[in-house]
């Protein structure tokens, strides 16, 4: 089976303030560096809208409807201090969850051993009722709630390598037992939760990283606490919230990793979904903010993800 490569223009049409690091320039690298020849089996197929039935799994309809209601006609509208809409900005929205719901209905279907959605907005920061750093709507959990509602996986794990906490994916699993949620993340740094004393139901699980941490420690931290705290969850699908801006060419953060420590966090995670769960994994793109390494660091995920298909 292939690697599902999931995304549509309209991200693309998501406009931000001139200078604003979440830009349409995040996604022309990431799709430019998966035109290489190594990608040419890649399974492209564009994202569907996602329905408003799929993402109120996650966000009440209030919120649903405050993101449909702020889109300007023209320029832009801010959402908050970070975040704004403009005219694009709802169907790039809909299509990058969509994306990732798509994606889980194409690999529990078994026409693709695993996927990544090369999409925008991000979705880890937006809480089930506040848009908020860069998200409108919580991408990675809309998926991870229908894989669960729709394809019965009854035990869904998410591990989210951005180098900022995915608040808003904590926020909507920490009541619900059977979702996992582990982060590797620098602390401190915005948005200033993800503490290592958060646990939720004990399904929170947040492996803080110092400024200045490297290789050693994040592969540390992926070998002696993710893997074996995964595999100790037993999912029936891992979801990837795989942000690139942990890479020490980044302008966001402090941590110094590399394009080839994604690439090997990635190949790390599969092989634990094959031993767990038929190797059912699902990524979407969150942040990554120096063009070059992101475009170099998804291709390294890309391919990991290739490689174990």
């Amino acid at each position: 089976m292939t690697t599902l490569l999931v995304t549509h223009s309209a991200c693309l049409e998501h406009e931000t303030p001139p200078g604003h690091p979440e830009c349409a320039d995040r996604l022309r690298a990431v799709l430019g560096a998966l035109e290489a020849e190594e990608f040419a089996l890649l399974q492209r197929v564009e994202a569907p809208r996602a329905t408003r039935e799929q993402i109120a799994r996650v966000h009440p309809e209030s919120h649903i409807d405050f993101i449909e209601g702020s889109v300007p006609q023209e320029g832009f509208r801010r959402i908050d201090a970070d975040t704004s809409m403009s005219p694009g900005s709802l169907e790039a929205a809909y299509r990058a969850a969509g994306a990732v719901v798509h994606a889980v209905d194409e690999v529990m279907a078994g026409s693709a051993r695993n996927g990544f959605c090369a999409v925008r907005p991000p979705g880890h920061h937006a809480e089930p009722e506040t848009a908020m750093g860069f998200c409108l709507f919580n991408n990675i959990a809309i998926g991870a709630l229908h894989a669960r509602e729709v394809h019965g996986c009854e035990r869904v794990a998410v591990l989210d390598f951005d180098v900022h906490h995915g608040n808003g994916t904590q926020a909507a699993f920490e009541i619900d037992p059977s979702l996992l949620y582990i982060s590797t993340h620098q602390w401190p740094l915005y948005p200033g939760t993800g503490r290592a004393s958060e646990h939720g139901l004990g399904n929170i699980y947040n492996r803080c990283l110092q400024p200045g941490a490297g290789s050693g420690e994040f592969r540390a931290a992926m070998s002696d606490s993710v893997i074996p705290t995964i595999e100790m969850f037993r999912p029936d699908f891992i979801f990837i919230s795989a942000g690139f801006d942990a890479h020490m060419a980044d302008p966001m953060a402090n941590l110094q990793l590399t394009d080839e420590d994604f690439g090997w966090a990635t190949a790390e995670l599969v092989k634990a979904a094959g031993r767990l769960c038929g190797g059912r994994v699902v990524s979407a793109l969150e942040g990554g903010y120096d063009l070059k390494a992101l475009a170099a660091s998804a291709a390294a995920h890309v391919k990991a993800l290739m490689l174990t298909a």
